[in-house]
């Protein structure tokens, strides 16, 4: 038995005896402030949306395990939400005694034009998206003054979130390196590069006039402007795009929300385009095998995670559908409710007889639900998503075949790499946004397109057979990946290593590059 403590500056967050896993580091392996006199000290400065933020805790975690300090930095409305989630995380991942700090910074949302209480990206009004990027610009100069201020070991990596290119002025300021974050997969990183690179969309009027992703050799897919429009590819945003270009391109590497084994060539296709290392390291999320841990993963649940279990221990294997469209997505009423003059209270009303309708054998959750403890239940054969990465990786280390729902921005790639590249998935059919549109429309999915993918998925029929088949698989390889010499546990090693600073060596020189 051992002690866990994560804390911040001035108070311990979580102390608790907790059992040791059976497996750990190999000794003369690990990194961090152990036996040597080498210290390595990660900074991560995530976006804070959910498919962000829980990887880059994730990722924290994972380095604190393996010897390395690392730190989180938040706003004081997401610090008291992950402490949850990083307390019950630690449980199930400690190796030694790792100590994860987290940096609160207060958004000074009235600089901007925000109200207070955009603090929360559930609460930014409409049309005010770019006065939230420039509010999180303003942390660089207090976080800068807190790194240096002492109390911690000094920097010696900031792992900035691809979305913030301050956190490269930020790392040169302080004479650290900076690899980027991508809470995305290989293959949407790099047709988004391609699209980019290439000038693909030249010539092309229609947004959704379909193109070949270039620079993929003999593979073939096609992409139209509306599902690939680049990072932050939207009218008035161009000069923020070309910020977030430069800092990748100036980054010292990178660290990317996925497995090797799941996508080798695109992750050395993306490593061959930039020219830089691409650390594969997969969120702890996919090795959980403690149910309270799979409850708490995330905001606390809307509902008590022994109802879920109790529910579903009721039901026959591969018998439930999973349907959850994120943190972010919101559904226009239209979807539920033929009749716009009935929106509003209507809808509520329209849940709350669903609920009634499907009592014992369907369980509607309001909120927040513990997804993971729900995928990774015998009961559950089927996931109908909005095709955000977490979900997705979810998916695969559940073996679970998905209905691919795409709404906005990766989820179109990520879509592609389920039912195009993998071969787990099956589309609903629909392939412009249906979340922050350019161009308002309305687009309703119908019940018989929904009705015929979900069918495609559950059935035992010989297409079915094989997504299960394939899907399997793939949660066997992920399972596989993080052993003693799998890519996830090579990575994560390669990764401390690389960012490690001997003691006595001056603090301001950089690290040499790959």
């Amino acid at each position: 038995m051992t002690h866990a403590s994560v804390v911040t500056d001035d108070h311990e967050w979580y102390t608790t005896p907790v059992e040791m896993p059976s497996q750990e580091a190999p000794s003369d392996a690990r990194g961090g402030t152990g036996a040597g006199g080498a210290e390595a000290h990660f900074v991560f400065v995530p976006l804070m949306f959910q498919g962000h933020l829980i990887p880059s805790v994730d990722t924290a975690l994972l380095l604190a395990t393996h010897g390395a300090v690392a730190s989180v930095v938040v706003t004081p409305y997401y610090a008291g939400r992950d402490h949850r989630t990083v307390d019950l995380t630690m449980m199930r991942w400690l190796s030694g005694s790792p100590v994860v700090r987290v940096v609160e910074l207060p958004l000074d949302c009235a600089a901007v034009g925000l109200p207070d209480e955009a603090e929360d990206v559930d609460k930014i009004p409409p049309g005010l998206w770019e006065n939230y990027f420039r509010a999180l610009a303003l942390l660089r100069e207090p976080l800068e003054r807190h790194l240096r201020a002492g109390g911690a070991p000094y920097p010696t990596c900031i792992v900035g979130d691809f979305c913030l290119p301050w956190t490269q002025e930020l790392a040169a300021s302080l004479g650290v390196p900076r690899v980027s974050f991508f809470s995305m997969c290989a293959f949407c990183v790099l047709c988004q590069h391609n699209v980019e690179r290439y000038n693909a969309y030249a010539g092309v009027a229609d947004g959704g006039e379909p193109v070949v992703v270039p620079g993929l050799g003999e593979k073939r897919f096609e992409v139209t402007r509306a599902q690939a429009p680049g990072f932050f590819g939207f009218p008035g945003w161009e000069d923020y795009a070309d910020a977030v270009e430069c800092a990748v391109a100036e980054a010292d590497g990178v660290v990317m929300n996925t497995f090797l084994e799941m996508e080798p060539e695109f992750v050395a296709g993306y490593e061959a385009a930039r020219g830089m290392k691409v650390y594969t390291i997969v969120s702890v999320s996919l090795y959980h095998q403690r149910t309270m841990t799979l409850a708490a993963r995330g905001k606390t649940t809307a509902i008590d995670a022994d109802k879920c279990l109790q529910w579903l221990d009721a039901k026959d294997p591969d018998s439930v559908v999973y349907v959850s469209f994120g943190s972010t997505v919101h559904a226009d009423p239209k979807q539920a409710i033929k009749n716009e003059e009935l929106y509003g209270e209507t809808v509520r009303e329209f849940l709350h007889e669903l609920e009634t309708r499907v009592a014992g054998r369907g369980l509607l959750v309001r909120g927040w639900a513990p997804q993971v403890l729900i995928l990774s239940h015998a009961a559950t054969g089927g996931f109908v998503t909005h095709c955000g990465w977490n979900s997705m990786l979810e998916a695969v280390a559940a073996g679970l075949p998905v209905v691919t729902w795409s709404h906005f921005s990766d989820q179109f790639l990520n879509e592609k790499m389920a039912v195009e590249v993998l071969g787990i998935g099956v589309s609903v059919g629909f392939n412009e946004p249906l979340t922050f549109q350019a161009e308002k429309k309305d687009i309703v999915v119908g019940r018989v397109e929904v009705q015929k993918a979900v069918r495609s998925i559950m059935d035992g029929g010989e297409d079915g057979k094989e997504r299960r088949r394939k899907v399997r698989a793939l949660a066997d390889q992920a399972r596989a990946t993080v052993q003693e010499g799998g890519s996830w546990f090579t990575n994560l090693l390669d990764l401390i290593k690389s960012f490690t600073v001997k003691q006595g060596d001056c603090r301001h020189i950089l690290l040499e590059r790959f």
